[in-house]
């Protein structure tokens, strides 16, 4: 038996009023340990690739459709760059991808995370969503930027965008492969410097540093023109109680972060 569920509801100033987004957490499913709330009820996980049952994770998706329009369509993530249209998304098909667009409304983008950053965009028109799966490879090589394109391509005029729950600065430590695949996109001093700021030496661990996710995907985000960008505020490793995180627990579940036009 489930638990009520928690939405996470964005705090997104401007966003249009046709469209919708939601944001689940670990809580409010079935699914036992290690995929479950963390307090002793069951989970929330919407992974069908973690290890979890698929009966259980058919349950916890059947509970996030009754807030939403239609069936997500549910992405194969392998940290690249590649936009989906879910309007052209056959039935019943998984497209491997790593980013969904929509100008369609009713058809809902979805992305799954435990760690990585998912980023919302919606063009102040309301007429072209988008959701984006925001790991460090997938940023470094560009998935917001071709997200970005896509949505232009498409018609969409001004872009904002929400940055969803991730792993905090304070808990991001990488080394140095990290920091040098975005100085590698870095095109100018000014980059260098929003790189660099993005970095932390950590004290005692030569070589090893902090990264703060949010503020390279905002750096990127205003190099790509997208000026208004919100969130950006939680931290999935430090709220076990509210958030899967596979840095702080290995075995876990994941959240989803979705949008679509009404």
């Amino acid at each position: 038996m489930s638990n009520h569920p928690q939405w996470l509801i964005p705090h997104w100033p401007g966003l249009p009023d046709n469209v919708g987004v939601l944001s689940t957490t670990r809580r409010g499913g079935v699914s036992p340990a290690p995929y479950d709330d963390g307090m002793g009820s069951g989970g929330l996980n919407l992974g069908s690739h973690v290890g979890d049952h698929a009966l259980n994770v058919s349950r916890n998706r059947a509970i996030v459709r009754e807030m939403l329009p239609e069936e997500p369509v549910w992405l194969s993530q392998v940290h690249g760059t590649v936009v989906a249209d879910v309007a052209a998304v056959a039935p019943d098909t998984v497209p491997e991808a790593d980013a969904a667009l929509s100008t369609t409304p009713r058809k809902v983008c979805a992305i799954m995370t435990a760690d990585c950053l998912p980023v919302l965009f919606a063009d102040k028109q309301g007429k072209t969503v988008a959701a984006a799966h925001a790991g460090w490879r997938g940023l470094a090589a560009g998935v917001l930027e071709n997200t970005v394109q896509a949505m232009r391509s498409s018609g969409a005029g001004a872009i904002t965008a929400w940055m969803g729950p991730a792993i905090g600065q304070y808990q991001f430590e990488v080394g140095p492969d990290v920091r040098q695949a975005f100085l590698n996109g870095a095109f100018s001093p000014s980059d260098v410097r929003h790189v660099e700021a993005a970095f932390s030496t950590i004290e005692g661990k030569p070589g090893k540093y902090l990264a703060d996710i949010y503020g390279l995907a905002r750096y990127l985000l205003h190099r790509a023109g997208v000026a208004e960008v919100h969130g950006g505020e939680f931290c999935t490793v430090s709220n076990s109680g509210r958030f899967y995180s596979y840095r702080r627990d290995g075995v876990t579940g994941r959240q989803a972060t979705l949008i679509w036009i009404k």
